[in-house]
């Protein structure tokens, strides 16, 4: 299957594949699917940090050239210079809308595999739109697969518009879902990351869209049905991210990348490359980087390393610093981000981890997040994190209930730990309405409310005279 984009549409592609010549068996229901999993891929490799991590307090300057990274940290995008594009993102829509109008037609031969095709096509749209209207707000709303002219320059439906097709995707997935079962690499979506979704939709829009205990409701239930799926924590937090481990029991659903398939992930901007690593740098952490890779155009920030202390086990699993040593002094030099390290071949270091969507830790600190805002004790989850993450010096760190400000600041604090790099970050300072508080960048500007969505790029708004710039921007 192929789909063709034309340069003059802002935001929806136009099938090249007409339906006389495909979406006519079972087999155009599946390679529609797996090409709609591979057009979203291109996305998740590099574009979703950078709408998920990079404006937070995650990064800051690396060893090279930015390349404008710096822009997203210090928080001083515009619409001439405003990261990535949502054209791609629509394009992925296109694929999901084409599988939803076509697939109820055709005959397969196992009705609960055509339901499977369909649920997850719900799904993928549902999470693409989710992040749209949670990067822009007000987007546009694109139902139906664009097969003409005549329908391509939609002007911006509000986003609670948005936020009731998403909520109504998820519903009818779950109701198309046959059991809790993964697929093998648990990279396509299932009913468990379906919940993992739903509850941080229901989440996001308790504390955003006036939502409240209703909404806090919903997410804890859809949260909690989790529990009945083959997900665990790992007992190492190192294992999960591992080339050689992937789909293991602690995902829900990943971004799947693989040698020959794919190009490499965004952490391959994230590492250290061999001529750049001093030959006076400690050996401990010579021995935690290995065989250097990538360009360090971006590293972990000293204000995200200064949480974490040598007592967890997600600080060395996470990133390393690297510090020369001369007449016994130690000089910082670098960071570089150890979590997503790939794999080594003939000397090479290959950055093609799975991405993370969700995880059994995310969901755990979800359900806490649930529980305090609806006065319940989030102990049973903060604990089960910290226990992996403290091994024998946990009980140093049992969480023990307080208010509920103190429990939210302390289960904030615990997802920058267990979730740092994988896209999380900026939509959780946001959701607990803290970006001001905790991004260096952004302190003392909680005037300028709008940062807390992104511009359109000036590319976009002139290709459709029914958009109009984000305010402030």
């Amino acid at each position: 299957m192929t789909v063709s984009c034309s340069e003059n549409l802002s935001v929806m592609p136009t099938s090249s594949i007409t339906v006389e010549s495909f979406w006519q068996t079972e087999d155009d229901a599946k390679a529609g699917l797996s090409g709609l999993y591979s057009r979203f891929r291109g996305q998740a490799s590099q574009n979703l940090y950078t709408w998920g991590g990079a404006r937070s307090d995650e990064m800051s300057y690396g060893l090279q050239a930015s390349e404008g990274r710096e822009r997203y940290f210090e928080n001083s995008i515009d619409a001439n210079a405003s990261g990535p594009d949502w054209r791609l993102l629509y394009t992925a829509i296109h694929d999901a809308n084409l599988i939803l109008k076509y697939v109820p037609e055709i005959d397969f031969g196992n009705e609960n595999e055509k339901n499977t095709v369909l649920a997850q096509a719900y799904v993928m749209r549902a999470f693409i739109y989710f992040k749209l209207t949670r990067i822009w707000g007000a987007v546009p709303l694109v139902t139906e697969p664009t097969e003409g002219v005549s329908d391509t320059f939609r002007a911006r439906a509000d986003a609670a518009s948005v936020f009731e097709l998403i909520k109504q995707d998820i519903d009818d997935a779950l109701t198309l879902f046959q059991d809790d079962n993964f697929s093998q690499c648990r990279c396509e979506w299932s009913a468990p990351a379906a919940n993992a979704l739903k509850g941080e939709v229901y989440l996001w829009t308790a504390k955003q869209m006036d939502g409240g205990e209703t909404d806090i409701t919903t997410a804890l239930n859809a949260l909690e049905d989790i529990h009945n799926a083959d997900v665990a924590l790992l007992n190492d937090y190192d294992d999960i991210f591992r080339y050689n481990n992937k789909g293991n029991e602690e995902i829900l659903m990943v971004v799947h990348l693989r040698e020959l398939e794919s190009g490499q992930m965004y952490n391959n901007s994230m590492y250290i490359r061999d001529d750049e690593i001093p030959s006076n740098i400690t050996q401990e952490a010579r021995d935690m980087l290995g065989i250097g890779g990538g360009l360090n155009r971006w590293a972990p920030s000293a204000v995200l390393r200064d949480q974490f202390n040598n007592d967890d086990s997600r600080k060395n699993a996470t990133f390393v610093e690297l510090y020369q040593v001369e007449n016994g002094d130690s000089t910082y030099y670098a960071s570089a981000v150890t979590k997503f390290r790939g794999f080594t071949d003939a000397g090479s270091r290959n950055f093609l981890d799975d991405v993370v969507l969700y995880r059994y830790a995310d969901v755990l600190l979800m359900i806490a997040e649930a529980k305090n805002a609806l006065d319940q004790d989030p102990s049973s989850e903060m604990n089960k994190i910290r226990e992996r993450a403290y091994g024998d010096n946990y009980p140093n760190y049992i969480f023990e209930s307080g208010t509920q400000v103190e429990n939210d600041e302390a289960i904030l604090k615990e997802r920058l730990l267990e979730l740092s790099f994988e896209n999380k970050r900026w939509f959780d300072l946001v959701r607990f309405n803290k970006a001001f508080d905790l991004v260096p960048s952004l302190q003392n500007r909680e005037n300028e409310n709008h940062l807390l969505l992104w511009p359109i790029p000036q590319s976009t708004l002139s290709l459709n005279s029914n958009l109009e710039q984000n305010p402030g921007y």
